[in-house]
């Protein structure tokens, strides 16, 4: 059973008022087992302490992939990111992937962090550390927990352009209009 805690990085219960779901005072927010660690935050990913988490002694394997902010899209410079989302429901999304994902490939423990508000460029965004009895498991298990949070969290994405007057408003990006090798995905 998920709880609303856990030992790796302290958690803070969500203001009951709707005005403030995104107040970045009201986070870290996390679910949490002996095996999962799952969290929304404004600050820089704590990568150290993810890593803790997911040692164990039955690993021969530990996977982290961290999503940065990279200073382009499709030829255009790119100054920030922004992220958004609807916490609650973002966070029983990650931990549904995590716990399905675990089992489909024997994964002995999984973080998913991922940061919310304003990231800049060469700053992480989203923190995946998986690890596992093999590498196979948990190369496997980690490549496909990125590709569902993309595709199911509650989380948006805005990026903010550094060549025209998109700077001021930023343009909203799916999650899925890249795939794994960054080649766009056409809209049907």
């Amino acid at each position: 059973m998920a709880t609303e805690s856990s030992p790796a990085v302290p958690s803070k219960q969500p203001s009951s008022q709707t005005s403030s779901i995104l107040d970045p005072s009201n986070f870290p927010q996390t679910l949490s087992s002996e095996t999962i660690y799952i969290s929304l935050v404004y600050d820089p990913l704590d990568v150290p302490a993810y890593l803790r988490f997911t040692r164990s002694p039955k690993a021969g394997a530990n996977v982290l992939f961290l999503g940065t902010t990279r200073d382009n899209f499709d030829s255009r410079p790119v100054s920030r990111l922004s992220y958004s989302a609807y916490p609650s429901l973002a966070l029983k999304s990650l931990y549904a992937i995590a716990e399905d994902v675990q089992k489909k490939h024997g994964l002995e423990k999984v973080v998913i962090v991922h940061r919310l508000g304003e990231v800049k460029v060469e700053e992480e965004s989203i923190a995946v550390s998986v690890s596992s009895g093999h590498r196979a498991s948990g190369w496997t298990g980690a490549e496909e927990i990125l590709e569902r949070v993309k595709a199911r969290a509650e989380i948006w994405k805005r990026e903010w352009f550094a060549d025209t007057g998109e700077v001021q408003e930023g343009v909203w990006r799916a999650n899925k209009e890249t795939d794994a090798q960054g080649n766009s995905i056409q809209s049907k």
